[in-house]
């Protein structure tokens, strides 16, 4: 890797807290092979140079790769993550599909285009897992999304859940793990700054029209300026969600 300059505090930070949470939930094991799903957001971006430090301090070998799925809105502005994992030395599948635009064409007149796109991506993840004999999908989910999430089932599902940090698929055929869960998003843009990470715009025209991003908005109203709410919320279900995730959870499918 190019990155050899001493760490600044929210990088250290973002290490930590990625450590803790691999650590806690036993995300690796020793010959792991680990495909990293890219989005070339943040999260994501973040992730994929987290997992390239951890891999360096960890006790044994794993494998890494990244997977990146262009939803098809712009044939081209995934070739600076192609630029960068050659410059870093990483594995890489980097495929264009049309899942995006379908997503808002007459075909999908039922569904959300989020769900259309998201599931089918989803689907592709889950071959690529097989093609590659992956024994783990790395997703970029952060606290914030943690806390998203939890409200949203508790909205529109009745639940009580957030998100796992670790999840078994298929009979434990693969592994689900989300090393970035106790991290804020505040924390991951100045850390992907500090980086330089060549982050691009996300062009769906649903972006900011999800159900996800009404409850950040009303997170936001709720909040009211007093930095105290939001932090109080973070903590609380962060622990949370470290006393549920027991390090695995099984899937039915």
């Amino acid at each position: 890797m190019r990155q050899r300059k001493k760490l600044t505090y929210t990088q250290k930070a973002c290490l930590s807290k990625a450590g803790k949470m691999m650590y806690r939930t036993a995300m690796l094991h020793p010959g792991a092979r680990v495909g990293i799903a890219v989005s070339g957001g943040v999260d994501s971006f973040l992730l994929l140079q987290i997992m390239l430090l951890h891999r360096i301090r960890l006790p044994f070998s794993v494998q890494l790769m990244a997977i990146h799925i262009n939803p098809g809105f712009d044939s081209k502005n995934h070739l600076p993550l192609r630029k960068w994992l050659r410059e870093n030395g990483v594995a890489g599948h980097l495929e264009l599909c049309d899942m995006g635009p379908r997503a808002h064409s007459q075909e999908n007149r039922k569904r959300s285009p989020c769900f259309f796109c998201s599931w089918r991506r989803r689907k592709r993840l889950f071959k690529l897992v097989k093609h590659y004999n992956l024994t783990h999908i790395a997703l970029g989910h952060n606290a914030d999304d943690l806390v998203q999430n939890f409200f949203l089932n508790l909205a529109y599902s009745g639940r009580v859940e957030g998100m796992f940090g670790k999840e078994s698929f298929f009979g434990g055929e693969f592994q689900l793990i989300r090393p970035l869960l106790l991290l804020q998003k505040k924390q991951i843009r100045k850390a992907v700054r500090e980086w330089e990470l060549p982050i691009w715009e996300n062009p769906c025209p649903s972006k900011d029209s999800t159900k996800r991003s009404e409850v950040s908005r009303w997170l936001e109203e709720l909040s009211g300026g007093d930095r105290r709410i939001g932090k109080n919320i973070y903590s609380a279900l962060t622990r949370w969600q470290m006393e549920q995730d027991q390090g695995s959870r099984s899937d039915p499918s």
